[in-house]
Order: C-alpha cells, then sequence, then structure tokens
C-alpha cells in the first residue's frame, strides 16, 4: 500500500520541476518535487530569462526578485563572438538576425540571470506556497493506471523506500530522462552533435577581453567547439566548455591541471593562474561531460505522466532557448492539471499539452540549431527566424483554442493583436486610476474582456465566475489593440493566450460563453 499521496509528483528539481512545483502550488495543486542531487547546482547554465518567461514569473510575483538577482543592469545586451582564442586582436561577430528580444511588447524585459540564482529564488517561492520539495531522493521506478501513478522513491543517503501514489507524474528528469526511457517515449532529430566537458573556473582572463565586452566565446582553441562564458562582470569567474569523445576518453581523464591548461590556451594568456571548482553539491567533482543534442519527444504525454523541459526536448544553447522553453511547458502544463483535478476541466484538456507545446518546441528547436550553425561551425539547414517571434511571438493550435488561425507560424510579438491561439497583447491601461499592463490581469483563472458596449458579455462571465473587465468603462479603452469592435469580447487562457475571440457582439452571450468554455475545456 501506498505511504502516503500527492495529486502530482514531479521528479526532477532543476529550473524546470521547480518552476511546475511553483505554478502548481499557486493554482492550489498540492504537489510533491523530488531531486536526486542535495541542492541546486552551482553552474549557471541558462543565463537569462526571455520576456515571456519573465511574464509568467511575474504572475507570481517573482519579477521585482530576479532583477534584484540580475548580474547586470537594464543596457544589458547580448554579445556572442567568435575567436581563435580570447585575447585575439579581432573577434567575429556572428552573422544571424537580431536578437530583438521583444521586450518592447512585454510590461518586462529580459532578464540576465543565472539558472543556478533562479533556481534559488522559485525553490524559496514555491516552498512557501506550499510545494513539498525533497531533496537526496530519486525515483526509483514507477506504475500507471486508469487512476493513477505509483511511484517507489529512495533517499540517496540512507536508501530507505517510500511507496508514494499520485493523480500525475511530471518528468523534469533532463535530457537523459528515465521517466522517458520507461514510458518507451522515442525521441526524433538529429540527436547528439557533439559532447562537451565543462568546468567552473576561477581565473583572471581580464587582460584578454582589454575592456570589451563579451558574453559568449566561440573559440577554436584549444579545439574547436570551445567556448568561455563570462560568469561575473570583473573577468574572473568563467564558463569553461570544449568537446570530447566520450567513445575515446572519460571525463576522469581531464584532471584540474590538465583542464587550467586548456583554459589558458583558450585564453591566450599562458601565464594565468586557473582553479576548478565543484560543480555537485556534496562532491569535490569539478569536471561533468554532457552531450549538445538537438531532438524532440515523440509524445509529451502518455496517460497520466507528462514530459517537461529536457525531458521533452533539448537542443544547443545557442540563443539561450532552453531553460526558457522548459519553465514554459511547465506554465503550460499547471492550469490545465489545475483545472482537471480540481473538476473543472475533462481530461481531454491534458492533451492540449503535447498539442501546444510540441510544435513549439520542434520551432525553437530549429531556431537553436539555426543559430548554432551561424556561431559554432558547419551552416545550418535553415536561417534563423526572428528571435523575438519564436520566444515570445509563437501561437497555439488545439482543442483549448477556439478560432485559430490556420497559419500557426510565430509572428513579430508587435503584431499580437488578441487572435486565438497568441499571447494576449501588452498594452499598457488604467484601471481604478492605476497604471497597469492588461497582461496583469491574467494568471489565476479565465478573464474574459468587452469592448465599450460588451456589457452582456461581462455579465454573463460574471454569472459563470469569471473575472470580467469592460474596455472603457472599468479599463481603459484597448478594445482595438484586441481586435474587438465596441460589442466583441474576447475570452483570456489562466497562462495569458487568448482561447476565443468574436469581434462582434451576440444575440446570446450566454449560451455563446456556455459552448466556448465546453470546448476550451473539455467539458
Amino acid at each position: 500500500m501506498p505511504d502516503q499521496h500527492t495529486p502530482v509528483l514531479i521528479v526532477g528539481g532543476g529550473v524546470t520541476g521547480l518552476s511546475a512545483a511553483l505554478f502548481l502550488a499557486r493554482h492550489g495543486v498540492p504537489c510533491t518535487l523530488v531531486e536526486r542531487h542535495p541542492d541546486v547546482l552551482p553552474h549557471p547554465r541558462a543565463r537569462g530569462l526571455t520576456p515571456r518567461t519573465m511574464e509568467a514569473y511575474r504572475q507570481c510575483g517573482l519579477e521585482q526578485a530576479l532583477r534584484a538577482a540580475s548580474y547586470a543592469g537594464p543596457d544589458f545586451a547580448w554579445r556572442p563572438v567568435k575567436a581563435d582564442t580570447l585575447a585575439d586582436d579581432a573577434y567575429e561577430v556572428p552573422e544571424e538576425p537580431g536578437e530583438d528580444d521583444g521586450s518592447a511588447a512585454s510590461p518586462t524585459g529580459f532578464c540576465p540571470v543565472d539558472q543556478d540564482v533562479v533556481e534559488r529564488i522559485v525553490r524559496a517561492k514555491a516552498r512557501k506556497a506550499g510545494a513539498v520539495l525533497r531533496y537526496g531522493v530519486e525515483l526509483d521506478s514507477f506504475e500507471q493506471d486508469g487512476g493513477g501513478v505509483t511511484a517507489v522513491l529512495a533517499d540517496r543517503s540512507s536508501g530507505a523506500e517510500q511507496v508514494l501514489r499520485a493523480d500525475y507524474l511530471v518528468a523534469a528528469d533532463g535530457i537523459h530522462s528515465g521517466v522517458r526511457q520507461r514510458l518507451g517515449i522515442a525521441t526524433e532529430g538529429p540527436g547528439t552533435l557533439y559532447d562537451t566537458l565543462t568546468a567552473l573556473v576561477d581565473a583572471d582572463l581580464a587582460p584578454a577581453l582589454r575592456g570589451r565586452a563579451v558574453s559568449m566565446a566561440y573559440l577554436q582553441r584549444p579545439r574547436p567547439f570551445t567556448i568561455l562564458m563570462p560568469h561575473d562582470t570583473e573577468g574572473r569567474k568563467w564558463v569553461f566548455g570544449t568537446g570530447y569523445d566520450p567513445a575515446q576518453e572519460s571525463t576522469t581523464d581531464y584532471t584540474d591541471q590538465r583542464v587550467a591548461e586548456m583554459v589558458r590556451e583558450a585564453a591566450g594568456l599562458p601565464g594565468a593562474q586557473v582553479a576548478l571548482r565543484p560543480q555537485i553539491p556534496g562532491t569535490d567533482r569539478t569536471v561533468l561531460g554532457f552531450p549538445i543534442a538537438a531532438q524532440i519527444a515523440t509524445e509529451y504525454r502518455k496517460g497520466r505522466v507528462f514530459l517537461v523541459g529536457d525531458a521533452a526536448h533539448v537542443w544547443p544553447p545557442t540563443g539561450g532557448l532552453g531553460a526558457n522553453a522548459g519553465i514554459q511547458d511547465a506554465h503550460n502544463l499547471a492550469w490545465k492539471l489545475a483545472a482537471v483535478i480540481a473538476g473543472e476541466a475533462g481530461a481531454a484538456l491534458l492533451d492540449t499539452y503535447h498539442d501546444e507545446r510540441r510544435s513549439v518546441g520542434t520551432a525553437t528547436m530549429r531556431q537553436a540549431m539555426a543559430l548554432f550553425g551561424s556561431r559554432m561551425g558547419p551552416g545550418a539547414d535553415e536561417a534563423a527566424l526572428d528571435y523575438a517571434a519564436v520566444s515570445l511571438g509563437y501561437r497555439y493550435r488545439s482543442a483549448a483554442v477556439v478560432g485559430a488561425p490556420a497559419d500557426a507560424a510565430p509572428v513579430p510579438p508587435h503584431l499580437l493583436e488578441g487572435a486565438p491561439g497568441s499571447r494576449a497583447p501588452h498594452v499598457t491601461a488604467y484601471r481604478n486610476g492605476t497604471v497597469m499592463s492588461t497582461l496583469d490581469l491574467y494568471g489565476a483563472g479565465f478573464v474574459l474582456l468587452a469592448g465599450p458596449q460588451g456589457a452582456a458579455w461581462t455579465k454573463a462571465a460574471a454569472g459563470r465566475g469569471l473575472a470580467a473587465h469592460r474596455f472603457g468603462a472599468d479599463l481603459s479603452d484597448a478594445s482595438a489593440e484586441h481586435g474587438i469592435g465596441a460589442e466583441g469580447a474576447l475570452l483570456v487562457r489562466p497562462d495569458g493566450f487568448v482561447a476565443w475571440r468574436s469581434r462582434a457582439g451576440s444575440r446570446d452571450p450566454a449560451a455563446d460563453l456556455d459552448r466556448v468554455l465546453d470546448q476550451v475545456l473539455a467539458r
């Protein structure tokens, strides 16, 4: 018999798993997260949050905390360079479209903050919201049936086992996802592009920079596929990475002394003092290896189990889109799980997680591969798209959207105007004398917005327990920016995406709204 029960079990305590715990807890869903490591990893990994990700965290009240923890100010700009060594007299700038991140179309901009810092901030907020987070515990096995998932958990220190029963399992257990493998879910895509080893380095490499601003250096020395990424603003803390062949050698072959010499060669500073820091809490491991790959799971859902983040998709880190996509996976899934668990939606709503997020994952993988080609070597199969369109202007087509356009290709975010399936537009508005973004209306539940003469819509929405606002009445008029007339309306989901829109009025708003809600919520 199970020792305990939880509505949702989350496996993996990286930024995606922690975000899933936070978003679920915010929706009132009790959840338990297990992470096999004893603490957050100190490696920075992702080094920034896109505006869309910041919007998701803004809904949880984390925007200011993340900005306060940022390693750079509001004038930060991402500056990738290519060279033989960091000390070269001239750097090459990768040829690709400018990375406008869409900040102008959002109430919040890009936040330059390291992933390990984000994880600590999100962890504290998730715990405060009621999520149970258990470190040093791993998933040993699981079985699912029509009523839930039975998981066997193992404490890595004591070896003690516990049987936990969950209604649903969210797998955030990374690129080698044991959950995905146990489910037999295949992956598609190029697969492993090369293998890399990484080290956290303390070394004064500022003399190589000579005052130049570098966010990421793609280098040819000591071998192709080498990177140096600053981990501070003074040029004294770095992340070093380079390709290696695990079939021919092991990370244990790379002693601290050997890696230190490679860092000197990459920096072009043969006399630099270099020291390595441990990367896994509770160990002295200074060098880690992992694949740089491009693959996407063929299924994001199987029964009561869902894949999020690297368990569902992985691509090169060029463009910084991996962690952001994982966080947005969790944001999309959380409100749907909450609605089904609360009995407000049918179980088929959960199918739309795969339908919506896999198509976005496929497009994002193509973008990352295009940027990889321009920055790290051979040309990509296709040109990079508008960065802001990929990171903020993606659109959904699923049963949880009524009337989505046939073309679901991402669009520049300044062109978002309330079409079903797209993120609702950001418009600066006045509400009760306070200046706000229309995006700040979303997050807790469905929201109906109506035109100045759409009182019948707001009345119907209020009668169904929905938050409702009328442009030109309790909210300054932004009906045109949302693509509706004076008598029109649109329905926005908790994740801020438009579920449905009526440009004009209706003879029976209550009946129309019931029909839309029944379809979107699979009732």
